[in-house]
């Protein structure tokens, strides 16, 4: 991945579709710099996943910042409120307030030290949770607060925020990280997956997972508990 290509921040959760993106930034000819941020998530398993992803598409580098949002609470991802077994009505309570917002600033943080103008991220607003920061409205506006609050904004080099996989179901986000060579085996999602990274199987994440491996016809490689 590290080709002389342009530099990006690629934002790595260690789940299914940031493993994706990492596979697109890489196709597009970019030198990947992955961030990963330990926010006090329940399922920490996920980190350790995103280091091997990581390594396994060749990243540029990698590094973990820690933000414990536990501080804060409000989710079931980052506060004693049992993860639902059921999809939700509305905005569910794994939903981790600000999250995305404070994901994204610090991969913008990164990028202008970096001297990057590529930020890569995995949202996806039709086989998600309702989380309204994985909506292309979020995306622009935070796109637009990059290009006024940043050294490279100013100087006119401006930044772009890249949500290649937004519009994409996750039988499509599958076929297409297959077809980028990502080994999903190493690869996390569930909420509250155990210490060695095995799936609980019954979470709303669990859920749309198996569902699009099931959609688009190819052999789940998920460990389940």
């Amino acid at each position: 991945m590290t080709g002389g290509g342009s530099q990006a921040v690629v934002l790595l959760s260690g789940g299914l579709d940031s493993a994706t993106v990492l596979a697109e930034a890489a196709a597009a000819g970019h030198d990947c710099h992955t961030l990963s941020i330990d926010y006090g998530q329940r399922h920490g398993a996920e980190l350790a996943a995103a280091q091997l992803v990581s390594a396994a598409l060749g990243a540029a580098s990698h590094r973990v910042v820690a933000v414990d949002l536990r501080a804060i609470g409000g989710s079931a991802l980052t506060d004693d409120i049992a993860v639902p077994e059921e999809a939700s009505d509305g905005i569910p309570v794994t939903y981790v307030p600000a999250r995305n917002t404070l994901m994204l600033s610090l991969a913008l943080g990164y990028a202008e030290v970096l001297d990057a103008c590529d930020l890569f991220v995995g949202v996806n607003a039709v086989d998600y949770s309702g989380y309204p920061d994985c909506r292309p409205q979020f995306i622009a506006a935070f796109e637009a607060l990059a290009r006024v609050a940043t050294r490279a904004g100013v100087e006119g080099r401006g930044l772009r925020v890249h949500a290649p996989l937004i519009h994409l179901s996750k039988a499509d986000i599958i076929r297409r990280g297959r077809a980028l060579g990502v080994d999903y085996s190493l690869t996390v999602s569930c909420y509250q997956a155990d210490a060695s990274g095995r799936a609980c199987g019954r979470c709303d994440s669990c859920r749309l997972r198996r569902e699009g491996f099931q959609a688009a016809a190819i052999d789940d490689p998920t460990r389940y508990a």
